[in-house]
């Protein structure tokens, strides 16, 4: 026999149109109307014992359930709580956590925008100058890099490096982390380029990496909740080294912790020092950003490692790669660390400055306790680890493999690297490299790699290999079967993740160094000619917008809480369906 659907009461429907706390407030007023139970013969100012409390609790939970009205709101509330907590999470660190890959489960998301009109902007801050750093969020707050080109205290003069920490609700300011330059050499922390590194949050912690090549543990609250140590010496941190330390304000960063790579690993940075720290337990994965000498011809520091590992709790260096990857390296160690499960086994993937990708075993991790400063001082002597090497796979096997730096310069021949960041998705690596984009050639691929296998899977773990005409340093967004990825050329491609074959390409006339963001069924990129181009994700192309920015766009758009966060060179733009900037 057919159910019989039983209608919604029609007080039921007009709750429909109300907001949350308006429902949560009808549901309150529909229990609240429970006959109670006859009060105590002791008299009507008497108070009910705790049983009698229960007694009526239970009372009014039986009434409540059997009204025509409370399942529909209670069906109604539990609908719209498990749509808001599906579809609005923070975005704590670049890509997925863990995998890497660049897609988010934000819902509702616009497929168009216009600042010019404020057509869906919730609210636009200024940056500085440049900012090559991609916006995370978390805790209620945005965190961006970019320079001191507008300064937000005038105590801060001159170039530095900048990683803001806007309040989410509206861009405002909350507070910043300011670095003064490393000045020994432009080639060290190329001028104006500000804090490129994006940082990774958990909890009222913010872990980067600065333009000092430091990984730094930041409080989330600044000096709001005063300054925490053990590191207390915010002052002199923030001063040029000739200049005598200032006093730090209400609105400058609380550094909890800091280690400097230059000192604690022998690495010497080129042009800018970049990681998207990858945070697993109680430890800490960081690409140094090791490099080239200032005039590109031998690497500065060659037995530095391009991989470190450092705890979180007391920032001691407690593991580094060993297998000599600096000494192979092109240009510079800018791909970040991804990492997943494989047979059982976690590991570390790690896209490295040589063309090669490396599967590591990742460490042990148990939480541990936050130690004290004693006990960090005490551990900074322990021993340094090597990480375990499982397996590597070199991208490009038959490129110049001695004296590589002979080819600097050579658009039609030269040794590859890995810029953008590894992506694992379901047993499987997807990596992009190539010639370098400054001074390589301009061949690149995407390549599908069997993470299953071990040792030198070179020629065994490669399942698939998609050509790209002209470099490439952005890092796949896969989802539902397919790839998307970007080129320096301007081509957006959508492969097939299984065979790698094309589905199609969209030629967005605009050199891309930012990566594809997939979301809500819609592809998110940005050019470096300054236009944002929004695609509708799937096997057939269709271009959904595109819209003119303010400047270039090299960071990477993200989603967090229901909004899209889009930085230019200058500006970063909160765009959510529906809102109109004033």
């Amino acid at each position: 026999m057919p159910t019989r659907f039983r209608p919604m009461p029609r007080r039921t429907v007009r709750l429909l149109r109300l907001p949350l706390a308006r429902i949560s407030t009808h549901i309150g007023q529909a229990t609240s109307r429970v006959p109670l139970l006859r009060r105590s013969s002791a008299g009507r100012n008497s108070s009910p014992c705790t049983a009698c409390k229960q007694a009526v609790a239970r009372r009014r939970a039986q009434c409540a359930l059997a009204s025509p009205t409370f399942p529909w709101l209670f069906g109604l509330l539990a609908v719209f709580l498990f749509h808001t907590v599906a579809s609005a999470a923070d975005q704590p660190q670049w890509g997925r956590r863990y995998s890497r890959n660049m897609v988010s489960e934000e819902k509702g998301l616009p497929d168009c925008f216009d600042p010019k009109s404020g057509k869906n902007i919730k609210w636009t801050a200024a940056l500085g100058t440049q900012c090559f750093a991609t916006p995370v969020v978390a805790g209620g707050r945005v965190f961006i890099g970019t320079n001191n080109g507008e300064p937000r205290d005038a105590k801060h003069v001159g170039d530095r490096g900048v990683l803001l920490c806007l309040n989410e609700a509206d861009g405002s300011l909350a507070w910043q982390l300011v670095t003064p330059k490393l000045a020994e050499d432009i080639y060290l922390d190329w001028p104006e380029a500000g804090m490129c590194s994006p940082p990774t949050v958990e909890g009222d912690r913010v872990y980067a990496l600065t333009n000092q090549t430091e990984v730094v543990c930041l409080d989330l609250n600044g000096m709001a909740n005063g300054n925490d140590g053990p590191f207390r010496d915010e002052g002199r941190h923030m001063s040029p080294p000739e200049d005598p330390p200032m006093q730090a304000g209400p609105t400058d960063a609380d550094i909890l912790w800091r280690l400097d790579l230059r000192t604690a690993a022998g690495v010497h940075p080129h042009d800018s020092s970049h990681s998207a720290i990858l945070l697993d337990g109680q430890y800490l994965y960081v690409n140094t950003s090791n490099g080239v000498n200032n005039k590109h011809q031998a690497v500065a520091a060659p037995e530095a490692p391009a991989l470190v590992v450092v705890d979180k709790n007391t920032g001691r260096l407690v593991a580094m790669e060993r297998e000599g990857i600096s000494r192979r390296l092109v240009h510079g160690t800018w791909s970040s660390p991804a990492l997943g499960e494989v047979s059982g086994k976690r590991l570390v993937f790690f896209g490295g400055p040589d063309g090669v990708c490396y599967a590591f075993d990742a460490m042990a991790s148990s939480e541990a306790v936050e130690q004290s400063a004693q006990t960090a001082t005490t551990e900074a002597a322990a021993p340094v680890d090597s990480l375990h090497r499982v397996w590597r796979f070199d991208c490009d096997p038959t490129s110049p493999k001695v004296d590589i730096h002979r080819y600097m310069g050579n658009r039609q021949e030269s040794p590859s690297n890995i810029k953008s960041m590894v992506v694992f998705d379901h047993g499987r690596i997807y990596v992009t490299a190539g010639g370098d984009i400054w001074w390589g050639k301009k061949q690149a691929w995407l390549k599908c790699i069997d993470a299953t296998r071990t040792g030198d899977i070179t020629e065994s773990g490669l399942v698939w290999s998609y050509s790209i005409a002209h470099h490439c340093v952005s890092t796949p967004s896969i989802q539902d079967g397919l790839i998307y990825v970007a080129d320096c050329g301007g081509e957006v491609h959508c492969v097939d993740a299984e065979t790698g074959k094309p589905c199609w390409t969209h030629d967005v006339r605009g050199e891309i160094w930012a990566s594809t963001l997939v979301a809500d069924g819609k592809i998110y990129v940005g050019t470096r000619k300054g236009d944002f181009w929004i695609l509708a994700a799937g096997r057939e192309k269709r271009v959904l917008s595109s819209v003119r920015l303010d400047d270039p766009v090299i960071s990477t758009a993200i989603a967090a809480n229901g909004v899209l966060f889009v930085g230019t060179m200058t500006h970063l733009y909160a765009v959510q369906e529906g809102a109109k900037r004033p």
